[in-house]
């Protein structure tokens, strides 16, 4: 279980401009949190807080009771919390079955990392000995960094707005990935992301907003007034962006 208890963040010093304000959350095991809420509102502020990427200015973030606050990435990524960037890195001479088995903490045999790739949308033959460098598109380096998500064995998965930059056939895939994801159950997940398909998917909904947190709770509570309030305007549904 995830809890974040009053957790701040601000950039600039005492003067400074605040970020993220004072926000408390759960995420209970096999829970699938999906993280929404205007343009610049905190949301991947919020991710980058929970994987370590900054440190907040005041709270606590625990994990399962242990207080993980001031602990590395690499720290939290040794005791399960693992994250998806919105522009994944590209690693110029690693195979994707390489990568994978990085993920992984040992070789992975090549059935186990063709099912890997297979579960993202990827035809294991075409990819399983590719590098994964620029000949590649961000929609295949997005699903390739998901699938070594996938072959980890994490507590925590974070998604930082998984459908940013990419072609409308890779979001289709990527959305049915997650609908598997969530079926299993397996571990926890948190996705940031103001797309209607994704949220859908969710058991429950968080709104951040001007660095608060506005509103939690259940899909079938959040999202219908979501729709309603914000519309078309707010950025909140339609297409990719």
């Amino acid at each position: 279980m995830l809890e974040l208890k009053n957790v701040s963040f601000t950039v600039g010093g005492d003067d400074g401009h605040e970020i993220i304000n004072n926000v408390s959350l759960t995420v209970n095991d096999g829970e699938f949190l999906i993280v929404t809420g205007p343009n610049g509102g905190g949301k991947s502020t919020l991710a980058r807080l929970i994987m370590g990427i900054e440190k907040p200015t005041s709270g606590q973030i625990l994990l399962d009771g242990q207080d993980i606050t001031s602990l590395s990435v690499t720290e939290r990524a040794r005791i399960g919390v693992g994250y998806a960037f919105q522009q994944p890195p590209r690693f110029k001479g690693i195979t994707a079955r390489r990568l994978l088995s990085l993920a992984h903490g040992s070789e992975l045999p090549e059935d186990e990392c063709c099912a890997y790739l297979t579960n993202v949308g990827l035809c294991s033959r075409d990819y399983l000995n590719r590098e994964i460098d620029t000949s590649l598109s961000g929609g295949e380096v997005k699903r390739i960094e998901i699938a070594t998500l996938m072959a980890r064995k994490l507590k925590l998965a974070i998604f930082d707005e998984p459908e940013a930059g990419i072609d409308l056939w890779s979001f289709t895939m990527l959305v049915e990935t997650f609908k598997t994801m969530s079926r299993r159950k397996h571990n926890s997940v948190v996705i940031i992301s103001h797309q209607e398909r994704i949220m859908q998917l969710a058991d429950n909904i968080a709104v951040i907003a001007n660095g608060y947190l506005k509103t939690v709770g259940s899909k079938a509570e959040v999202f219908p007034k979501l729709m309603s309030e914000l519309g078309e305007s707010c950025g909140f549904r339609g297409g990719n962006e």
